[in-house]
């Protein structure tokens, strides 16, 4: 890392925090009970791993609800607002600077915690990724009564083959997060930011007005 000084700043509110440990663990139990009952792996009982996933599921489903409503009613849902502006330089910072212990060129901020990469990742995830796989997921948990809904015409199989691509898409995303985690000025900065919500960031990096959240 740059020998940029660095200062610590309060990011993330305790239910940021809270969310986001439940929805690991939820997506973890959730991705082990769903291979299984795929038959990619065998650990705990097919009829065991149906259960915990059904209710496990829905669990995730409520959690989801809640999110929703308070990403709204606070505002935080700017956040999410997708730009391109930077970000070739983000990309060229984890594909190269990252390893020249160059600094990021979007310094995360209380006005700006995602940069844009992120922004994009993080909104396909929430408003397309996640909402998929939770209707598939109840598509399938209602196949007994697909004819009492009129969707006696639809096929399992496909239903089946979509949620199942979303898993080995979630898991890929989900590797992809825990490695990004060591990528702070520590090996477990991140990690730590996200138990005691105090991030560690550049004390004069200038951030600039479009990294701003608006208000």
């Amino acid at each position: 890392m740059s020998d940029t000084p660095l200062k610590n700043i309060y990011l993330y509110t305790r239910y940021e925090r809270f969310w986001h440990w439940l929805q690991a663990t939820l997506i973890l139990i959730l991705l082990v009970t769903g291979f299984e009952v795929n038959g990619t792996i065998s650990l705990l009982g097919f009829e065991t791993a149906v259960r915990i996933h059904n209710v496990t599921g829905i669990t995730w489903l409520i959690a989801f609800a809640f999110f929703a409503f308070w990403v709204f009613t606070t505002g935080e849902w700017k956040q999410y607002i997708p730009t391109t502006r930077k970000m070739i330089a983000v990309v060229r910072y984890y594909g190269y600077g990252i390893f020249r212990g160059e600094s990021h060129p979007v310094p995360k901020r209380k006005e700006a915690k995602h940069n844009p990469l992120q922004r994009l990742t993080y909104l396909s995830l929430a408003a397309l990724l996640l909402p998929l796989q939770m209707l598939t997921g109840i598509l399938y948990w209602s196949y007994n009564s697909w004819a009492e809904y009129g969707l006696g015409g639809l096929s399992l199989s496909p239903v089946a083959l979509v949620h199942t691509a979303l898993a080995f898409a979630i898991l890929s995303f989900f590797i992809v997060h825990v490695y990004m985690t060591t990528t702070g000025h520590t090996i477990l900065a991140h990690t730590k930011a996200m138990i005691t919500g105090w991030e560690t960031v550049p004390e004069d990096e200038h951030v600039e007005e479009w990294e701003k959240k608006a208000v």
